[in-house]
C-alpha cells in the first residue's frame, strides 16, 4: 500500500502561499502590519517544526534503508544541506523586517527561490525515494512525531493554516486525510479562532 503524501504536499503549498503573501505585502509597503507580522511568525514556526522533524526522524529513517545506495545517500545529504541554507535567509529576512531595511524585497525573493527549489527537489526526488523504501508504519511514525511536537494547541493552528485560502479540492483532500475528530474540531473551533488571530489579514 502506497504512502499518502497529501499532508506533505499541502504543507509545501502552504509554505509557498505564505511567501507569496509576504512578497506582496513587502511590495505594497504593508510588511509591518500586525497581520503580516503574525503570518511571518507563524510561517517560521511551521517551517521550523517541519524541517526539524525531517532532519531528526525522516531523513535518518530513510538513510537506514538506502545505506548501500550512494546516489540515494547523496540525495539525502542534499536535503539536509538545503535546510541549512534556508536558515540564514530566514534570519536575514527577520533582521530586514525589524530594521525596515531597503534590501528586504531582495531577501524575500532569495528566500522564496531557495525554499521553492528545495521543496521541488524534495517532491521530485526525496518523496519518490521514500515511497520506494519506507513503509506506512515508517510514515505513521514520522507523522506521529509531528503531532507530538505540535500538540493539540499547535494542531489548532496548523490545520486551519494549511487550508487557509486553499482551493476547494485541495482543502477537501487535506481534511479528508485527517482523523474525523480533527475535522470536527477544525470546523467548530479552530478555523474561527485562526481567523480571529488575523494571520495574514493585511496581506
Amino acid at each position: 500500500m502506497s504512502i499518502d503524501f497529501t499532508a506533505m504536499y499541502a504543507a509545501h503549498d502552504a509554505f509557498r502561499r505564505d511567501l507569496e503573501r509576504l512578497a506582496r505585502a513587502v511590495d505594497d509597503g504593508r510588511a509591518h502590519t500586525p497581520g503580516v507580522r503574525a503570518g511571518w511568525e507563524n510561517f517560521k514556526h511551521q517551517l521550523h517544526i517541519h524541517h526539524t522533524a525531517e532532519d531528526s526522524d525522516l531523513w535518518p529513517r530513510t538513510r537506514e534503508r538506502v545505506a548501500d545506495r550512494p546516489r540515494d545517500l547523496a540525495l539525502l545529504d542534499d536535503m539536509e544541506a538545503e535546510h541549512s541554507r534556508i536558515d540564514p535567509l530566514l534570519a536575514a529576512v527577520d533582521t530586514a523586517l525589524a530594521e525596515r531595511a531597503p534590501e528586504l524585497p531582495d531577501l524575500v525573493r532569495a528566500l522564496t527561490a531557495t525554499l521553492d527549489d528545495h521543496l521541488k527537489h524534495e517532491e521530485d526526488g526525496a518523496l519518490p525515494l521514500m515511497q520506494d523504501v519506507l513503509t506506512n508504519a515508517d510514515w505513521a511514525a514520522f507523522t506521529g512525531r509531528m503531532r507530538e511536537v505540535q500538540g493539540l494547541r499547535g494542531a489548532a493552528v496548523f490545520v486551519p493554516w494549511i487550508v487557509d485560502g486553499a482551493p476547494a479540492t485541495d482543502r477537501a483532500a487535506f481534511l479528508s486525510a485527517m482523523p474525523p475528530p480533527v475535522r470536527i474540531l477544525n470546523r467548530l473551533f479552530w478555523e474561527g479562532s485562526y481567523r480571529r488571530r488575523g494571520i495574514w489579514s493585511d496581506a
